[in-house]
């Protein structure tokens, strides 16, 4: 266990898809969240969709460069393929504006880079209903 894990919520069924297609931030946001969550690695939106036939997720964890390579609609096509998931858009710069864009087009949020495990549990637990009422803001400098 990591410090800073409630051991109650290691049991609870909540279950995260991170889709990226770099190999390293997939194991870093895995690394911030198993404890609390079960959290998979998948290199793809296709390999995603896949896996969501038989264990559907509760977020989507998705890369700026997965949602750039699939466009801005597959954030609304996202629900409709799998119901009820939360997601959440990890964006590389502020300054880019895409982390607005992305939640126009129907992401519930977005985190920006760098990532940090208190900032992205944080975010996650907001999400999928732990944590309420929480003002977050979108970076930490």
């Amino acid at each position: 266990m990591q410090i800073g894990v409630e051991t109650s919520r290691a049991v609870e069924n909540k279950r995260i898809f991170v889709v990226d297609d770099d190999e390293i931030i997939r194991a870093a946001l895995q690394f911030m969240l198993h404890d609390e969550y079960e959290t998979h690695e998948i290199g793809s939106l296709d390999a995603a969709f896949d896996k969501a036939a038989s264990a559907k997720p509760d977020l989507l964890i998705l890369s700026e460069n997965v949602v750039k390579a699939a466009g801005l609609p597959i954030l609304k096509e996202i629900p409709q393929r799998i119901s009820g998931v939360k997601v959440l858009v990890i964006v590389d710069s502020l300054q880019s504006g895409f982390g607005k864009e992305s939640q126009a087009a129907g992401a519930h949020g977005y985190i920006v880079k760098p990532l940090t495990v208190e900032f992205v549990r944080q975010k996650v637990d907001v999400l999928l209903g732990r944590r309420q009422g929480v003002a977050i803001p979108l970076t930490v400098l």
